[in-house]
């Protein structure tokens, strides 16, 4: 693990999540903008769009099995500052969710080196090439302990897959949402809100960086701002809002292609995650077909 370099993130980022670093691009788009054309949204959802729904090739939002991508920086816990860590990694498994074979990613998030969720996260591409999540299935830990599972699942209990990444963002497009979970108050949604940007983190300088924003209807002046780099996927994360509780700030610091005996030990961890699922949460995750090996 190579240390983080924080250099780059001066104050404004830190109080707006705004670009930093000497960064510069388009202007941020608007709600209220005349939107260019409509964009894909949750109600087009079709398993009849997908074909080889697998293969997650979108420019902003790849997913290669293997591909293991960490994140490091800071949020606040109230007044107390706390270190953060992400590690997410595609794994090499696939499972049908709502009709439709996913791509399973296996995430870990770390606050102040202690294990606070591990996470199984679906994800699909469609056929016009806009990738699309199915739901997630998110342990919380305190210390050993399992201690919340909220679960949703595209077709179970009235959750709708939702686009994580649409396959040609544009500036002044109306919001989509990215999923439904009504069970766990799931409601995500996310816009476009700069392109052009330069931005630079652990890993590389990146430039031409799509800057997306996510927000909840339900939780007015606070959002994420998320920085995608072209074939890499995100590379930098802030915030913004007045009511934005914990002002994250997560930057790339690493990104590798794991050895086959590597991911293989990622394969089994995540299995074992889901095994844990049908046993935690046999009246939704038990509903389920079992994850296959990619082959």
């Amino acid at each position: 693990m190579r240390p983080i370099r924080m250099t780059c993130v001066v104050a404004v980022v830190l109080i707006l999540g705004l670009p930093a670093c000497g960064e510069r691009g388009h202007t941020a788009a608007t709600s209220s903008g005349s939107p260019s054309h409509r964009p894909i949204s949750a109600a087009d959802f079709d398993p009849a769009r997908f074909g080889d729904s697998t293969v997650v090739d979108n420019r902003w939002f790849p997913l290669e099995p293997g591909t293991q991508m960490v994140w490091e920086g800071h949020a606040l816990d109230n007044e107390d500052e706390i270190s953060r860590r992400v590690v997410s990694t595609v794994t090499d498994l696939t499972k049908l969710i709502d009709g439709v074979r996913v791509v399973v990613v296996w995430e870990l998030d770390y606050t102040d080196g202690s294990l606070e969720e591990s996470e199984l996260a679906f994800f699909a591409q469609d056929s016009d090439g806009n990738v699309w999540r199915f739901g997630e299935y998110p342990e919380e830990y305190e210390g050993d302990k399992i201690v919340k599972t909220p679960l949703w699942l595209a077709g179970l209990e009235g959750a709708r897959a939702g686009v994580a990444m649409v396959a040609d963002p544009q500036l002044g497009t109306p919001s989509y949402a990215q999923g439904w979970g009504p069970q766990v108050g799931w409601n995500d949604r996310a816009e476009t809100y700069r392109v052009g940007q330069e931005t630079c983190v652990p890993v590389d300088c990146y430039h031409q960086v799509l800057v997306m924003r996510e927000f909840s209807r339900t939780e007015p002046g606070a959002f994420q701002l998320k920085y995608y780099a072209a074939d890499v996927g995100n590379v930098r994360v802030g915030w913004g809002g007045a009511n934005e509780e914990e002002r994250e700030v997560l930057v790339l610091t690493d990104i590798v292609h794991l050895t086959p005996d590597a991911l293989a030990e990622v394969r089994q961890k995540a299995l074992e995650q889901e095994q844990r699922g049908y046993n935690i949460r046999p009246d939704v995750y038990g509903l389920t077909t079992p994850s296959e090996r990619r082959v």
